[in-house]
């Protein structure tokens, strides 16, 4: 390509569109980021966020740890209810992809912003892929899986974080040409991060192994309020055995005032983390009870008993080979018992968790643009 005056002029790399709605899509793109930073493929990669996590604790205090830009193209679309929430991003991305076209749109996870982007950029006719495809729950209703299954069938690439997943997919019909077991990227950058993370001061008056973390969110726990209450309960419980330390989503803050619950004694509030002080308090840390996904993967990367607390999870790795196990809130103190006295399954290596899941997408994508990585 020449310019008017013959010389020649460097042709534009095409753009690959990593849509970021939720701050647990931000360590799954940064993996990919890194791996297309160390990729002689011809791509510019560049951050798009939709808004649906929008408070600087959940997104924008998380780009700097872990290695990101800001957002090149920031849509603005968050709060509303899930119809509202996702069409009101489909209308911005499909206006965003309009004007801005890239060769590729990549979404991670499955919360609503992702499922939004992935229906604008197939309705325009771009390929899109999902990172972290194939995960299922027995939970036909529950909104994550709705969105994951979702993506899933429209998606043009599937990037599995798992052989599991990646023969799940293939049984339900998708192209094994287009279906790849890459692991799991949020290990990637947990195993980059730790050593920074480690490093990281613990809030004042937490010792090393001294504490648990409790991390809640989910729908199914925090808006319905008796549900929230057993969960209440069962913590006091085990806080009267280990002091814990709570993290507080701003989802879960709103909803236990409006249904005027309270912190139960010996469970410590803390605001929402950078992700190296999260890391970090995880890494210390003696147990963990959430009913996050990503949690349960960074618990069984980093061996750390998981009590989850939830009635089925998406990642039964996490269950199978690692140090996670389902828990109702009634039996919170009794798993807590036994985390203290050494009688919790050790966490084992999973296949493919091994810090090359970037790169193994980076081959795919490749493969499929016809470009060598």
């Amino acid at each position: 390509m020449t310019g008017r005056d013959g010389n020649a002029v460097a042709r534009p790399r095409p753009e690959l569109h990593l849509v970021a709605a939720a701050r647990p899509n931000l360590p799954k793109l940064a993996a990919l980021w890194r791996a297309l930073a160390a990729s002689p493929l011809p791509l510019r990669p560049l951050l798009l966020h939709t808004g649906q996590h929008h408070d600087p604790a959940l997104f924008g205090g998380h780009l700097g740890d872990l290695g990101l830009p800001a957002p090149e193209i920031a849509l603005g679309i968050g709060g509303g209810s899930h119809a509202e929430l996702t069409g009101r991003t489909m209308i911005a991305a499909e206006a965003a992809w309009r004007a801005r076209r890239p060769a590729l749109v990549v979404v991670a996870g499955d919360v609503d912003g992702a499922l939004a982007a992935a229906l604008a950029a197939r309705k325009l006719a771009l390929p899109v892929a999902h990172l972290e495809a194939g995960l299922r729950a027995p939970e036909p209703d529950m909104p994550e899986e709705i969105n994951r299954r979702a993506i899933d069938a429209i998606a043009t690439l599937l990037w599995a974080p798992d052989e599991a997943s990646a023969a799940r997919l293939l049984a339900e019909g998708h192209d094994p040409a287009r279906t790849r077991a890459v692991g799991n990227a949020m290990v990637d950058t947990l195993r980059r991060s730790l050593p920074a993370a480690r490093a990281r001061p613990l809030p004042e008056g937490l010792a090393p192994g001294g504490y648990g973390v409790v991390t809640l969110h989910r729908a199914a726990n925090v808006d319905d309020a008796p549900a929230f209450a057993r969960l209440l309960r069962g913590l006091a419980e085990a806080a009267a055995l280990l002091p814990l330390v709570w993290p507080l989503h701003p989802r879960a803050r709103a909803r236990l005032a409006a249904h005027g619950l309270a912190v139960p004694p010996g469970v410590r509030l803390l605001p929402p983390l950078a992700y190296l002080d999260f890391l970090g308090l995880l890494a210390h840390a003696r147990l963990v009870a959430t009913d996050s996904g990503g949690v349960q993967e960074e618990a069984t990367a980093l061996d750390l008993p998981c009590l989850t607390l939830r009635p089925s999870t998406e990642r039964p790795l996490t269950v199978a080979t690692g140090s996670s196990r389902l828990v109702p809130p009634e039996a919170l103190a009794g798993a807590v018992r036994q985390v203290l006295a050494g009688a919790w399954p050790r966490a084992r290596p999973i296949p493919l968790w091994d810090g090359g899941a970037g790169a193994r997408m980076v081959a795919h994508l490749g493969e499929y643009l016809g470009m060598a990585a």
